[in-house]
């Protein structure tokens, strides 16, 4: 969809780690934005100020109503979910968010005649995959948790309101890295970007052993593809796997620690399971022309 001053693309978990970057994103490519999330909206002074943000649980449809009555919105790009560690902690809250609450907004997105609805789904829809095997949307889906298990069935569910009119397209997304992810379960995700300028010793703990591979992708990238999606003239699949790099755990420690001496990365003793390894993401770069910028170079932008 084009930009269109008369209505505007809502972001579910707009405070988010993506929905940040993308709520600028958007902006920049001419777009009003409307920003929901649990979280206090912004205060003056912070980067998303000019967005226009709106404190609201999807799990309660009367409120999500009020905000397509309020609202005219041509497109949405749903990112909010409860990531799978807090939802092995919570399963009945990350039930009600996860599947009500993207049931609410596939209905809303029915009812207010919504053009477009981009899903941020998930790899671990896959499940735990060889280290050599590649993985293609034509492959079986068998996710091994919670998270991944909701993740799939939104993805079914968007399925058949397409046959309702909605355009649902879905996005199978990695491990996103950058600065800003304020995340305690996977810290290392930011803080190989954020600790790079670092001037005294300082260790950076990866969970993996040096031999595994991990699927990852930057998080501006993340946020150029989700946009594309809302963008697309047309769109020939329902599924697309997110272009990612599969790292070897051992040369991403020796990429970080050569950039800067007083880093040490400390490596662990766990492995990539609930994952694919390898990921075949040909159908998104041939049908959008995709080239995502290669981790190692953006680490070293952010160093220099």
């Amino acid at each position: 969809m084009d930009a269109d001053k008369n209505s505007s693309v809502l972001i579910t978990g707009g405070r988010g780690f993506i929905g940040r970057t993308l709520g600028k994103l958007l902006q920049r490519a001419g777009y009003r934005v409307v920003s929901l999330d649990q979280n206090a909206p912004a205060e003056s002074g912070d980067d998303l100020e000019s967005v226009h943000e709106i404190l609201c649980d999807i799990c309660d449809s009367f409120q999500l109503q009020r905000v397509f009555e309020e609202e005219r919105i041509g497109g949405i790009i749903h990112l909010a979910a409860i990531l799978p560690t807090a939802a092995q902690r919570d399963p009945l809250r990350a039930t009600q968010v996860n599947i009500v609450g993207s049931l609410n907004l596939l209905e809303m997105a029915r009812r207010f005649g919504v053009r477009r609805f981009v899903f941020g789904s998930s790899l671990s829809v896959y499940g735990t995959w060889g280290a050599d095997q590649f993985v293609s949307e034509a492959d079986r889906a068998a996710p091994e948790d919670l998270y991944g298990a909701g993740k799939l069935y939104i993805e079914r569910l968007g399925e058949t309101y397409r046959a309702h009119g909605l355009e649902f397209v879905s996005l199978r997304i990695g491990r996103v890295v950058g600065p800003g992810a304020q995340s305690a379960s996977s810290a290392w995700r930011s803080q190989i970007f954020e600790l790079l300028s670092a001037s005294h010793p300082t260790e950076i703990a990866l969970p993996y052993v040096g031999i595994e591979r991990v699927l990852v992708l930057h998080v501006d990238d993340a946020a150029k593809m989700l946009v594309k999606l809302l963008q697309a003239s047309r769109l020939d699949h329902a599924v697309y796997n997110a272009p990612c790099e599969s790292m070897v755990v051992a040369d991403l420690k020796q990429t970080v620690q050569a950039l800067n001496s007083n880093i040490s990365v400390k490596l662990g003793d766990g492995y990539a399971v609930g994952n694919p390894r390898l990921l075949d993401a040909s159908r998104f770069e041939r049908e959008f022309g995709f080239v995502a910028v290669p981790i190692i170079e953006q680490l070293t932008r952010t160093a220099t």
